[in-house]
Formats: structure tokens, C-alpha cells, sequence
């Protein structure tokens, strides 16, 4: 059943990318002159990648708290797992713009999309390109924007955390937003790291925590980071006594 997962998967979104780019393109050609922001594209791109999700009979993808997404700008912090996050964190149905290494970007038609849709690339391990993300952040804060950052920076193993970066604290601090974190549960259970096998059983599940307001840190971004981590930490363990 695996090896039948994985070829589902992988032939469904080999005869699915083609025309999604199209359409995504179209899109943007007619929108561009009154949607500088890409938030209908990336309404479309967020119904499109969702539905992955959901492609093989044994995979189940829910979502929770929605309701408690802030309208405007907030930096969204969500916990990494596997190359089938950003599909999860696409069913917020939320407009953001989200931080990927800028391998991604290179990619036809995958990578092609993303800077359609001006998400934010990053080289990871060059201060010059950090620097550059987060000034590209911010002036995505200022418009109004969310952002989605994964501040583990890499994988970890499902239902561990690695130890938080700063950046996303950091520019919540800076730009006296709301911090929101998203957990993101059952990735591993459908592909692990970068694929490509995936499992013929899996329930995915995206989770929204209230809102964490940076003005209770007088700027401490280790705090506010540290209180993040906690409260993901807290959420995990809920989940897993409650089966």
C-alpha cells in the first residue's frame, strides 16, 4: 500500500501542477493591477495545495481555530516536520506570506508560483540573506501582512521541538504584532523529511493557539521565544494524553 500512496501522490500532482500553474498565472495577469498583495492568488494556491492533503482515501487533514487568527498583520509560527507542512499550513485559509530556503524557489513551476506570489526566500547560514528576510518581512508587517515563519529552521521528529530562533520573535517585537503559533500534527505519519514515500495512512492536523501579545516582554525576544516554545510544548502534551 505504500509503494501504491506514493504513486497515487506523485501522479496526481505531476497531472494537477501543470494546469494549477496555468490557472495561478491567468490569476495573476488579470488581478495584477488590483492586487498587488497576491492575496487572491494565494487564496487559490491555499485551496489547491490543501487538497494533497486529501488526495489517497487513507489520509485525513483537520483544521482547528481559525477563529482565532488576527485580521492584519502577525507573524505565524508553526513547528517543522516534513516537506508536507506548507500544504498544512495552507488550510488556514489565511493570507501570509511564509519564509522558504531559496532552493525552493528554483524549482519550475513550483518555485515559479512562490515568487508569483512574493513569498520570502532565504539562504540559510549567510547572515547577508537573513538580513535581507527580515527586512523583507518587516515591510510585509508594515502592509499588513502576515508572515509564516518556521523557527526551528529544519526538521524535527513528530511531536518533538528543536529549540526556537529568534527572528520571528524578533520581528513581532519590532513591529508590535501578535504572535500566533500553528501546530501542526500527523505530517511525519504521511512523508518523512523530503519524501518521496508516502504512507497509506495518516491524519494530519493543523491547530491554531491564541495569539501571544509581544507587549507583555518589554522586548525580550528570548522570552517571548522561550513562552512560544512552552505553549507548543503544552499543546503537544494535551494532544497526547487525550489520545
Amino acid at each position: 500500500m505504500r509503494y501504491l500512496a506514493t504513486l497515487w501522490f506523485w501522479v496526481v500532482f505531476g497531472i494537477t501542477l501543470v494546469p494549477g500553474f496555468l490557472v495561478g498565472v491567468a490569476l495573476w495577469l488579470v488581478l495584477l493591477p488590483f492586487d498587488p498583495d497576491r492575496r487572491v492568488l494565494h487564496a487559490y494556491v491555499c485551496r489547491w495545495c490543501f487538497q494533497y492533503l486529501r488526495v489517497w482515501p487513507g489520509w485525513r487533514a483537520r483544521v482547528e481555530g481559525r477563529e482565532l487568527l488576527p485580521r492584519g498583520a502577525c507573524v505565524l509560527v508553526a513547528n517543522h516536520q516534513s516537506m508536507a507542512d506548507i500544504f498544512a499550513a495552507m488550510g488556514l485559509f489565511h493570507p501570509f506570506k511564509f519564509v522558504s530556503k531559496a532552493s525552493l524557489f528554483r524549482i519550475p513551476l513550483l518555485g515559479w508560483m512562490m515568487s508569483l506570489l512574493r513569498y520570502v526566500r532565504v539562504e540559510r547560514g549567510r547572515l547577508q540573506s537573513m538580513r535581507g528576510m527580515m527586512d523583507v518581512c518587516r515591510e510585509w508587517l508594515n502592509r499588513d501582512m502576515p508572515v509564516l515563519i518556521f523557527p526551528e529552521g529544519t526538521y524535527a521528529e513528530e511531536g518533538r521541538l528543536l529549540p526556537f530562533r529568534r527572528g520571528a520573535f524578533r520581528l513581532a517585537l519590532d513591529a508590535r504584532v501578535p504572535v500566533v503559533p500553528v501546530l501542526l500534527r500527523g505530517t511525519t505519519e504521511l512523508v518523512e523529511g523530503d519524501g518521496p514515500w508516502m504512507n497509506p495512512h495518516a491524519r494530519v492536523s493543523i491547530r491554531v493557539l491564541p495569539p501571544v501579545r509581544p507587549e507583555d516582554f518589554s522586548g525580550d525576544d528570548g522570552a517571548l521565544a522561550d513562552r512560544v516554545r512552552d505553549l507548543f510544548l503544552q499543546a503537544l502534551a494535551s494532544q497526547d494524553s487525550s489520545g
